[in-house]
């Protein structure tokens, strides 16, 4: 089942360090067959607030995700964006399809 990673960044620091991180992040998604949905785009807020952007990441499975976050090259760099950063990031496995609102009752 396809997994995502997920990332609300609240705010960042745009500098060399998260330069660094994004000329270097796309070589540690390869291997896990890692690609964007989502980075960075505009977000339309249609209910409350929403502050900074959104990044979503899909992997063919959560094997695949975890395989990445935990991979030595991604905690690598994964200082350069939690140290000039403030974020949320979650690892979540998508729906089978197909899918209705009513499974997540049974």
């Amino acid at each position: 089942m396809t997994a995502y990673a997920v990332a609300h960044m609240h705010q960042v620091t745009l500098g060399p360090q998260i330069v660094e991180y994004l000329q270097k992040i796309d070589a540690t998604l390869e291997p896990f067959s890692g690609r964007y949905i989502v980075h960075g785009s505009e977000v339309e807020v249609v209910e409350n607030t929403w502050p900074g952007h959104l990044v979503i990441i899909e992997f063919p499975d959560m094997q695949h995700a975890r395989g990445w976050y935990q991979s030595p090259t991604y905690q690598e760099i994964l200082p350069l964006r939690t140290e000039n950063s403030q974020s949320d990031v979650v690892l979540v496995d998508g729906v089978q399809h197909p899918h209705k609102a009513t499974d997540v009752l049974g």
